[in-house]
């Protein structure tokens, strides 16, 4: 049982760490467009195999 006095606060630790990274990428607006690369996809201006 005394690895649990351990384990808890870890836990708590990187969860937060999750929380925060997750809170970072809502505000650094990587989520505003999940559309755009579905459709960018489907596009042929952008080719993986340009022409010579």
């Amino acid at each position: 049982m005394n690895i649990l006095t351990y384990l808890i606060p870890i836990s708590l630790l990187l969860g937060g760490v999750g929380l925060l990274g997750f809170i970072y990428t809502i505000r650094s607006n990587q989520y505003d467009d999940p559309e755009g690369d579905s459709r960018r996809i489907l596009n042929d201006e952008w080719d993986d195999h340009p022409k010579p």
